[in-house]
């Protein structure tokens, strides 16, 4: 008896990125199973245009018959998670789940067999609740998009940047040299990353109340103490040109955001006092390095007044209800057996 194919939902979110978000969509697209296959584009209230213009293309384009691809409007900027929990909220066309969901960055083009790869290898590892992409830059060099579980001891090997140290604390090293095999790791970023509904059933969707970065970090980390694993799928690739929305690139210092993120993840997962001792052990990394590079007379390598705004961050910190905050529950669905 042939198994039936399984249902997939592909979730690209755009924030005032329309042209790319469409090329994202036609990469995935062309990638996409021809059956029980949908791609839901979330407009995460750009306010320029880009909702009307992505609803025409796909009209242009004729993605829409079928429900082959829809546009949903959120209703505010709740960030990365917010818009992505959305779509994934929305679930198929005819209102059922899907078995599997993808979530895309907007600026992220897949390579032909990236989801049969990410796909087959979820469903040959029922445990499996995650599985990320080999992701690379317009220039062909690999981005690293499989880490460790962020802790006091990789916060300070992080920032010192210094060898011995680095070989002492091997383990708790966050960004280890990418697998060259599909591997289990602690996380895997959002630029491409596979989940499994069962999973998020279980464990919940992304934290809304982290605006960007460390959403997919938390969700690894509820779904690896629930029991499920993360992978990371190097056949299964992608090419991602990076920071596209959030203007990254061109930062000269890091945006309050990061720095509320990286909180809520050590306060909630290890508590006030674990995050308090994680900040000392940025400060003393870093300080560590500077000291090295006034030495040397080498230029640091941290952004312009990091220390200075991670310092003021957890003196200024306020105590919070939303540390204590659920996660999104998936919506309730009917049985599908």
């Amino acid at each position: 008896m042939m198994q039936q194919m399984p249902r997939l939902l592909v979730v690209i979110l755009n924030y005032r990125t329309a042209e790319m978000t469409l090329r994202a969509a036609e990469a995935a697209l062309a990638d996409m199973p021809t059956t029980n296959a949908e791609l839901v584009i979330v407009d995460n209230d750009s306010g320029d245009g880009s909702a009307a213009l992505l609803a025409q293309a796909i009209t242009e384009r004729g993605w829409g018959v079928g429900d082959r691809v829809r546009l949903i409007s959120a209703p505010d900027n709740g960030g990365f998670g917010a818009g992505n929990n959305v779509a994934i909220r929305a679930g198929m066309s005819d209102g059922a789940p899907p078995d599997f969901v993808h979530v895309v960055n907007s600026d992220a083009f897949l390579d032909p067999g990236c989801i049969a790869g990410l796909l087959v290898h979820l469903q040959e590892h029922p445990r499996a609740g995650l599985a990320g992409s080999h992701v690379r830059g317009e220039d062909d060099l690999p981005h690293t998009t499989a880490f460790r579980f962020p802790t006091a001891a990789g916060e300070l090997e992080g920032a010192a940047r210094f060898g011995p140290l680095t070989r002492l604390l091997s383990s708790s090293v966050v960004a280890p040299p990418l697998p060259e095999r599909p591997a289990q790791v602690d996380w895997v970023a959002g630029a491409s990353v596979m989940m499994r509904w069962d999973m998020l059933t279980e464990i919940g969707l992304f934290d809304e109340e982290y605006f960007l970065y460390y959403e997919e970090t938390d969700l690894c980390l509820r779904a690896a103490r629930a029991g499920w694993d993360c992978w990371y799928v190097p056949q299964a690739r992608c090419v991602h040109v990076g920071s596209v929305s959030t203007g990254m690139k061109e930062w000269r210092r890091m945006p309050r955001y990061w720095f509320d993120s990286r909180r809520r993840y050590f306060t909630k997962n290890h508590g006030r006092a674990y995050a308090a001792l994680a900040v000392l052990a940025r400060l003393l990394g870093g300080g560590l390095h500077h000291l090295r590079c006034l030495l040397t007379g080498r230029r640091p390598e941290d952004a312009p007044g990091f220390y200075r705004d991670l310092a003021a961050h957890a003196l200024t910190a306020r105590r919070s209800a939303a540390t204590t905050k659920k996660p999104p529950s998936c919506p309730a669905t009917e049985d599908r057996s």
